[in-house]
């Protein structure tokens, strides 16, 4: 941290190499496009780079920290792109290549998931964001949001319970 606030462009090569992966899933779930989602890592790490001296360690550490820049980058997004509030889920558009079957499989899958998941709340949805996509731990969780871990800690749980009876739902058909 300290090579960071100092400006070394190594260490904030290190930060963007760690935390990249993340974040972009993390902003691919909640833009438009793969392209609106490497903008915000891009213009989050920007923030981070100008706001570093505005750091302490005094939270939940420096990846909810980057989570919370994230978070304001995404917000002020769909203030700015109508369609961006519209369009939230995550739509495949390449990587790994499967075999014929193997995609229908796992298209139906993720569609699956992606119907329960959408009966969720926003906030429900943002939890598990954070806590499974984004890895981050509850305290992690709720700087970013602004809340309590325990808090967190019972929201991930309830939004969990509520997906497995969506995807229950969706398996029937109801």
């Amino acid at each position: 941290m300290s090579r960071a606030v100092d400006s070394d462009p190594d260490a904030w090569e290190e930060i963007y190499r760690r935390s990249h992966g993340r974040l972009f899933s993390y902003a691919r779930r909640r833009t438009f496009s793969v392209h609106s989602a490497e903008d915000a890592v891009s213009e989050t790490i920007v923030r981070a780079m100008e706001q570093i001296d505005r750091f302490s360690w005094s939270g939940a550490g420096f990846d909810a920290w980057l989570f919370g820049i994230m978070r304001n980058v995404i917000f002020e997004g769909y203030r700015a792109d109508a369609k961006a509030r519209r369009d939230r889920y995550f739509v495949p558009d390449g990587g790994v290549r499967l075999d014929p079957l193997e995609t229908v499989v796992a298209l139906n899958d993720a569609e699956r998931v992606r119907r329960a998941f959408s009966q969720l709340s926003p906030s429900e949805q943002e939890v598990l964001e954070l806590r499974v996509v984004a890895e981050l731990t509850s305290d992690g969780a709720a700087e970013v949001l602004g809340k309590k871990p325990g808090a967190v800690r019972m929201a991930q749980a309830r939004a969990l319970n509520r997906l497995r009876n969506f995807m229950t739902e969706v398996d029937r058909g109801d």
